[in-house]
């Protein structure tokens, strides 16, 4: 029997979701399938990505167990190949075997976001459905503390006016020539953005994505959007009062997820 938490998505959300789950990390391995407060971590991801209101939602995935997991609780899933070096290139293969129309929205929800609020899925969806222009969509919020800015771990972007992407990075971008120097200054709330891992993607260009070169700065920074703007393609950025709880990488990320969750279950508040 299909569990009661994973209902039949809202028709018409007018968006899919996809998930990419890979099994192997060096950090945390079979991450997808640790448990948090009583359930797999894909299992809470696909109760965020139901809530979201998406009118398709699936699993991409490069094991079996996961596979058989997702299966359990009543979700299509997709095993990939295994070779994949990103979430995006793994949601393009399952593009390219769907029906779907050349300009219906993917939203990429990664297989490590437990606590995703369900309203940053549909904002990063209607996003992109504003912006015929742009063939991606992404999201950012202000960037407060020196420590945030120059943490490798948090990626900026800095976007043009009409908000278009012009750049992610891990380093603390734009530099302040004269604010920075010798260890001075503090961050712009205007300029020093965050960037948050959360993409929508017209499905036509999702499907050119899987051919298209990796680009020496995604080499460098290990950030896949780059290859999108080395290509010339375009990345619209939203903007969001505050960062989500963060993804989970580590065994510490895992206790901060099993809390979150927890308060979410008690009703004292959203997973963000």
């Amino acid at each position: 029997m299909r569990p009661a938490a994973v209902a039949d998505p809202a028709p018409g959300g007018g968006f899919k979701v996809g998930i990419p789950a890979r099994y192997a990390s060096s950090r945390l391995p079979g991450k997808p399938l640790r448990r948090i407060a009583g359930k797999p971590m894909i299992a809470h991801v696909l109760e965020r990505a139901l809530e979201s209101g998406g009118d398709e939602i699936f699993v991409a995935t490069d094991d079996e167990r996961i596979v058989e997991a997702v299966e359990a609780y009543g979700a299509p899933c997709h095993l990939t190949a295994a070779h994949h070096p990103s979430g995006t290139d793994r949601l393009a293969e399952v593009a390219r075997l769907r029906p779907w129309a050349e300009d219906e929205i993917l939203v990429n929800l990664q297989g490590d976001e437990p606590c995703m609020a369900p309203e940053l899925i549909r904002q990063v969806a209607a996003d992109l459905a504003a912006h015929p222009e742009h063939d991606m969509a992404t999201l950012a919020t202000a960037i407060t503390t020196r420590e945030e800015l120059f943490d490798p771990n948090v990626v900026k972007v800095v976007t043009a006016a009409d908000g278009s992407a012009l750049y992610f990075s891990r380093a603390p971008v734009p530099w302040d020539r004269d604010g920075f120097a010798g260890g001075r200054g503090r961050p712009d709330p205007a300029l020093h953005r965050r960037h948050i891992g959360l993409y929508a993607y017209r499905v036509g260009f999702l499907r050119r994505y899987a051919g298209l070169a990796a680009a020496p700065h995604e080499r460098c920074e290990m950030l896949e959007q780059l290859r999108v703007l080395w290509h010339g393609a375009r990345i619209h950025v939203g903007t969001v009062a505050a960062a989500p709880v963060p993804g989970v990488d580590t065994e510490k990320d895992l206790q901060r997820a099993e809390a979150c969750l927890r308060r979410r279950r008690s009703g004292q508040g959203s997973p963000a």
